[in-house]
């Protein structure tokens, strides 16, 4: 199963997303996709990676969860 958690969010709360995963003792660690469309690539484990989509469901702000890298570089090409 692949641990990663691909999510689309306003380029404005890429770093507030990053911080939260900080917060919680990074239980993943994000990295931007694609800037323009703030894509980005929450590599957990594979006992956080529940943990991180519930708190990512949970934030202030709208975090589209994407099924897969693919729909995450959607456009890139």
């Amino acid at each position: 199963m692949d641990n990663r958690v691909y999510i689309e969010i306003a380029p404005g709360d890429v770093n507030y997303v990053n911080r939260i995963m900080e917060g919680y003792e990074y239980l993943g660690i994000l990295t931007t996709i694609d800037p323009r469309r703030a894509t980005c690539c929450i590599n957990a484990t594979a006992d956080t990676r529940k943990e991180v989509v519930e708190i990512l469901t949970h934030l202030d702000t709208e975090v589209k969860i994407l099924a897969d890298r693919e729909e995450a570089e959607a456009g890139l090409r």
